[in-house]
């Protein structure tokens, strides 16, 4: 046996040991160091890790949503102006106060004369104070914090992190001729990342419930609710040949797609919106007269 004989290892004549295969968290550093080529591919292997069960589909969903809103706009998420609630200076503080109750919402855009005019935002517990504290507010002027503007253009990932930077939680969007487009919350862009988020003025804690009674007599109904569902629960007699839900029936009747507080009454029915988005009727609520 030769001297180089001698050296080599007992178990020289085994064959190399394999790559050992790449675990998720070994690809997914991959990705994060820049394997993928686009988001598309970064997504494509989260939902191959969630496949195999190593982060659930709500995390998916999650992360699908952070990484999509790079690409998305203002425009995308905003509400349309036309379902925007906002509040006229020259108003009454009781009258808004009503207003803000109406709505549910905690912060509105105030405008002058030309609804294009924003002068400022109003906070609901700024309008309290306004009303109930020993020096009383005398215009809403002088509870007015200022308005942020920003453009349809504007990215959602840009736009969050200034939000989180300023404590800001509404900006009012501006079109290209200067004028207002619409507005958008720090919810809205978040609603994209965590999905919709309810709080405690949502009306139906109870997804599959369509018509819930009310403390006070009143009913919120779904918009969804068929008109046949209607009719049988309330004795009511409305036609469902050209219209199957109580929402299409409602919009038909008011002309345009209503917004967040109008009013219409059919028979002994009195009907107030009270939630609508940019592109439906959500919920009513419903006043029942006794018959004349």
């Amino acid at each position: 046996m030769s001297e180089d004989d001698s050296r080599r290892p007992a178990d020289s004549d085994e064959k190399p040991a394999e790559k050992p295969h790449r675990s998720w968290l070994d690809r997914i550093s991959a990705a994060i160091s820049g394997e993928p080529t686009s988001s598309e591919d970064l997504i494509e292997l989260l939902r191959d890790v969630q496949s195999d069960g190593v982060i659930g589909p709500d995390t998916l969903r999650m992360m699908e949503g952070a990484i999509g809103i790079a690409n998305m706009t203002v425009g995308d998420v905003m509400v349309a102006r036309a379902q925007m609630v906002a509040l006229p200076a020259d108003g009454k503080l009781l009258d808004l106060m009503k207003q803000v109750v109406e709505s549910g919402h905690s912060r509105f855009p105030v405008h002058g004369e030309d609804k294009d005019e924003i002068l400022g935002i109003l906070l609901a517990k700024d309008l309290l104070r306004g009303v109930v504290c020993d020096s009383a507010a005398s215009s809403i002027h002088e509870l007015l914090r200022p308005a942020v503007l920003i453009p349809e253009s504007k990215n959602l990932n840009i736009l969050l992190r200034e939000f989180r930077q300023s404590r800001n939680h509404m900006a009012i969007v501006i079109d290209e001729y200067g004028g207002v487009a619409g507005l958008v919350t720090i919810e809205d862009v978040l609603e994209q990342i965590v999905g919709e988020i309810d709080d405690e003025h949502d009306d139906a804690s109870d997804e599959g419930l369509l018509i819930a009674a009310q403390a006070d007599g009143q009913f919120v109904v779904d918009a969804l609710t068929p008109i046949a569902d209607f009719n049988e629960r309330f004795g009511a007699d409305f036609d469902d040949d050209e219209y199957d839900t109580i929402g299409g029936l409602i919009t038909a009747a008011i002309g345009h797609l209503p917004e967040a507080g109008e009013e219409l009454t059919l028979g002994r029915f009195q009907f107030r919106v009270a939630r609508a988005d940019g592109r439906r009727l959500i919920a009513l609520h419903v006043v029942v007269h006794a018959d004349a």
